[in-house]
């Protein structure tokens, strides 16, 4: 039954936040208001709330739970808190299901290392970490950028601990050698400060300091230190310059703009360090129910609040009524206080106006390349003689070794990119030695039986093999009763080569002759682009499972290590390598794990290490 406007008149009219279920009790919206009622009121009334969502929101709303607080700042707090535990549909959430790719400075090791780090989620705690980039190769850019700049080591901790002198590194002048002190802990922690220093954008601070070094070392007559540090100077200025854009104002400072239209908004991020562009990131968001000035508040907390690194200001293109709360909410046991402006015009209006272009440009780009996969799919639709339009594909394939460790993996593209939240994993368990078409049958009867009663059917699925697996294909679902999925089967051409470009046979059922597609044909860059994702997905898979096996049975010679204890192990370390490379300390998380089991385990790793050595 619809919420009854009525009864807001029962509501409180206290700052708070309120949180908008449908039948089921689903959350489906959480706001924030200085008054409660007054707030509410405003979506019932005859003209409307205005935004975009509110129409396809409201007819959902059964109804509404409200949390009275003491002062805006709470507000903020708990909004921000149920947004992230509830996840509601019509607001704006920050996704933490992906993967990034971020710089990363373990701080708490005596003898940090840089190195490039891929997390999901929110980073660990034991470093410092600087991103995420948009691309890892960005990332792997500027990993080695900074080796070339600051000599800081390269080598794993375990070879750090190993080593008994230095390395190629060190004779290159990449490394001043901390695996036999050829620097003390102090030389060391002024290249590591570099560092942290540089990948903030404190690019003057730096270079400063380097010619003070300069010519502290150049009135010593250390003329060859000098030259080497007048080197690094000049290759920063030439590396660094022609990257930045100027801006007006010479602070850190990071600024928002926002571009919408329909029920699709982009939010654009750009970051100035000592007045100049360093980064620039988007994110882009459909279907919430929040106007621009939420949104920006929202972004705030769940972007900011756990940073370890703060601008001096965050600029944004409307005003919002939390500024002060949030301000101080965001500054709250900081060393650096941020400070939220909105500026109409001056010097820092032009950051704004730059932000906005940014955002709208980033939608654009994205709609572009939206339209552009819709054209593929519809392509698809036609060349293939498809009944549905292929908006949700899904494509199998099959792994073993000499017959026997089977797997299968399912990999899923949703309007033409990947999906990996519907990626699925299978340990087969009726396939006969060499088996595929059993392993193709069981894997489809688990699939397809499972989807067939969760309604989550695909538009299309692809079988990585010829005629005789795309029949198979056709056979189960017919035998499972599902009518509604379009299947095709692809194969490489045999003997056929175009300058070097292999083409494809797309199998069709109860067509003849395969369907040789040019290999020009975006349809079949967008096909190959799914069966390459199926392979590697599925050869992950199947390694990750060897590897577990592996360590699994090298386990069973530790004394003291039975079933439990070798699960836990198991799941922390994945592989003997990285149990190699553990420190005590890291094995002591490990549930169960005595000192005496960490004494046995040493034992028996060092004999690992010591037969690998012997075997090569």
């Amino acid at each position: 039954m619809p919420f009854d406007p009525k009864t807001l008149a029962l509501y409180p009219t206290h700052p708070g936040v309120y949180l908008m279920k449908n039948h089921g009790g689903l959350v489906l919206y959480v706001g924030k208001a200085k008054n409660l009622r007054l707030r509410l009121k405003q979506y019932f009334v005859s003209s409307g709330d205005g935004r975009e969502m509110i129409p396809f929101l409201i007819p959902q709303v059964e109804t509404i739970e409200t949390i009275s607080v003491n002062s805006e700042k709470e507000a903020l707090l708990l909004e921000s808190h149920l947004i992230k535990k509830h996840k509601p549909k019509y607001n704006a959430l920050l996704k933490d299901d992906k993967s990034y790719v971020a710089l990363k400075i373990n701080v708490k090791h005596p003898w940090p290392l840089l190195s490039l780090e891929r997390y999901r989620g929110k980073p660990k705690a034991e470093g410092v970490y600087f991103g995420p980039y948009a691309h890892a190769g960005a990332a792997r850019r500027t990993l080695d950028l900074l080796h070339r700049l600051f000599p800081l080591r390269q080598c794993s901790d375990a070879e750090f601990s190993r080593r008994s002198r230095p390395c190629i590194l060190y004779d290159m002048k990449r490394c001043i050698a901390p695996c036999v002190l050829k620097c003390s802990q102090e030389e060391y922690q002024v290249q590591v400060n570099r560092t942290i220093k540089f990948l903030r954008g404190q690019n003057k601070e730096i270079v400063q300091e380097m010619y003070k070094e300069m010519e502290t070392y150049a009135e010593k007559l250390e003329f060859e230190k000098a030259a080497k540090i007048l080197d690094t100077i000049r290759y920063i200025e030439k590396t660094v310059e022609p990257q930045y854009v100027d801006s007006v104002s010479g602070k850190d400072a990071d600024a928002l703009g926002v571009y919408r239209q329909g029920e699709d908004v982009m939010l654009c991020q750009l970051q100035f360090r000592e007045g100049r562009l360093t980064a620039s990131q988007s994110f882009n968001f459909t279907k919430i129910a929040e106007d621009d000035a939420e949104l920006l508040t929202s972004f705030m907390l769940q972007h900011y609040q756990d940073k370890d690194f703060l601008p001096h200001e965050i600029l944004l293109p409307i005003e919002i009524e939390d500024e002060a709360s949030l301000t101080e909410l965001l500054s709250e046991n900081r060393a650096r206080k941020t400070q939220i402006y909105s500026p109409k015009r001056g010097s820092k209006s032009v950051l704004i106006e730059m932000a906005q272009a940014n955002a709208e440009a980033s939608f654009k780009k994205e709609k572009d390349e939206q339209t552009l996969r819709e054209n593929i799919l519809l392509a698809m639709q036609e060349q293939f003689h498809l009944t549905n339009y292929p908006k949700k594909i899904e494509c199998i394939d099959n792994s073993h070794i000499a017959g026997t460790e089977h797997v299968s993996t399912v990999i899923a593209f949703s309007e033409g990119k990947k999906d990996p939240k519907n990626y699925r994993t299978y340990k087969l368990k009726q396939v006969g030695p060499a088996d595929d078409y059993g392993a193709m049958r069981e894997v489809l009867s688990r699939r397809y039986g499972k989807a067939k009663d969760e309604n989550t059917l695909p538009d299309l699925l692809i079988v990585d093999g010829g005629k005789g697996h795309l029949n198979l294909a056709l056979k189960v679902l017919a035998e499972l009763d599902i009518v509604s999925v379009n299947v095709i089967g692809i194969a490489k051409e045999q003997g056929r080569h175009d300058r070097g470009l292999t083409s494809e046979q797309v199998f069709l059922p109860n067509v003849k002759d395969p369907l040789i597609l040019k290999v020009t044909s975006p349809v079949l860059f967008m096909v190959q682009q799914i069966r390459d994702e199926a392979h590697r997905f599925v050869i992950k898979f199947h390694r990750k499972r060897m590897q577990k096996r592996t360590i699994k049975s090298a386990l069973d010679d530790v004394p003291g290590i039975g079933p439990t204890k070798k699960r836990a192990l198991l799941k922390h370390f994945g592989s003997v390598k990285k149990m190699k490379e553990a420190s005590d300390e890291e094995f002591k998380k490990v549930k169960g794990i005595t000192p005496h089991n960490i004494e046995q385990l040493r034992q028996f790793l060092k004999m690992e290490t010591k037969h690998g050595d012997d075997a090569q």
